[in-house]
């Protein structure tokens, strides 16, 4: 139908587990991605598929644009420090 928009296929990406070493695909609802004030704190997460492990691995500017562009939920943290 003309100027109705087009129907894309749901985001999935490629991902490995430390754990079990097991190579998998997920789609972007499996993984949660946090972005904090530094490298440490921004990461994405998912569970592994094979063995059920929680993953966590860090996210730098790359990885966080093919996350966000595919529809994987963000946590933006923030900083609780106060300033005086």
């Amino acid at each position: 139908m003309p100027g109705a928009p087009a129907q894309l296929d749901p985001a999935v990406f490629k991902a490995a587990c430390p754990d079990c070493r097991s190579r998998f695909e997920l789609a972007a609802d499996a993984f949660r991605l946090a972005i904090g004030g530094s490298r440490r704190t921004t990461f994405y997460s998912f569970t592994c598929p094979e063995c059920g492990s929680s993953v966590r691995k860090p996210a730098g500017e790359r990885i966080i644009e093919l996350l966000t562009g595919g529809g994987v939920r963000t946590l933006r943290l923030h900083s609780t420090a106060e300033t005086v």
